[in-house]
This record gives structure tokens, sequence and C-alpha cells, in this order.
């Protein structure tokens, strides 16, 4: 059956009620820019390590808590579509040596990366998704 030019095709009612949407992506170096922006509202140091594409990069948070060691988190998505968290080197921290290392490697295989620094001692920086 030929579709009228222009016309969509469309879901039925009870398909198109049963699917869950997507939350509509932010453009990384936007979401980066708001990152700082936050950082800087709560005065915490931030600093981009490593500037990807300004799209569609991939992001990687390394969250310093400088005599507490680090923790690097990679951003990715749930089931349901929502922004989410996962631990790069595990959930326990890491010494810098080793985040470096971890961020390294991650670079060389994706050149669209995007890292990000978060100085955070006292743990005021709040992410905005869960951590899975």
């Amino acid at each position: 059956m030929a579709r009228a030019e222009g016309s969509r095709a469309r879901l039925p009612e009870g398909e198109a009620a049963g699917r869950t949407s997507i939350e509509p992506r932010l453009k990384s170096e936007l979401w980066i820019r708001a990152q700082i922006r936050i950082c800087d509202q709560a005065m915490i140091p931030v600093a981009v390590l490593r500037k990807g594409d300004p799209a569609a990069g991939a992001i990687l948070i390394k969250l310093n808590g400088l005599q507490q060691n680090c923790r690097v988190l990679t951003q990715t998505t749930t089931f349901e579509g929502k922004r989410a968290w996962m631990y790069g080197t595990g959930p326990e921290s890491v010494p810098e040596a080793d985040a470096d290392a971890y961020i390294q490697r991650q670079a060389a295989r994706d050149p669209d990366l995007w890292v990000i620094e978060i100085e955070d001692r006292a743990g005021k920086y709040q992410l905005d998704g869960e951590i899975i």
C-alpha cells in the first residue's frame, strides 16, 4: 500500500501509549558549560581537561577528592532513556595516577571524548542523574 506524500506512519493507540519517552539529549558542550557554571556558583573548582565533539561527545567526570583520591564517572543512559552515570574506575576511590591512566585509555579510543575535572573535597557536587 503506497502512502500519500507527506503523510506519516502512526502507531496504533495501544502501542504508542505503552512506550516510554526518551529524555531529549543536551549537546555535550552545552552540558559541560552548565556544569562549569554550577560549580562556579558553588565555589567548586572545575576544569575542562579535554574538549570533544561539541554536539555528541561522550563525557567523563574526574571527581578529585584531593587527599581522598579520585573517582571517574562515565555518562550513560538508563533503560528509560534518562541520563545516568557509571563508575569508570569502580565504586571505590583510586589514586589520581590510576584515574588519569583510565582517562588516557578512553581518550585513545574515543577522539570525541570530553573530560572535566571537579575538585570536590567536601562532596558538594551533585550529578544530574543517578549512579548505576
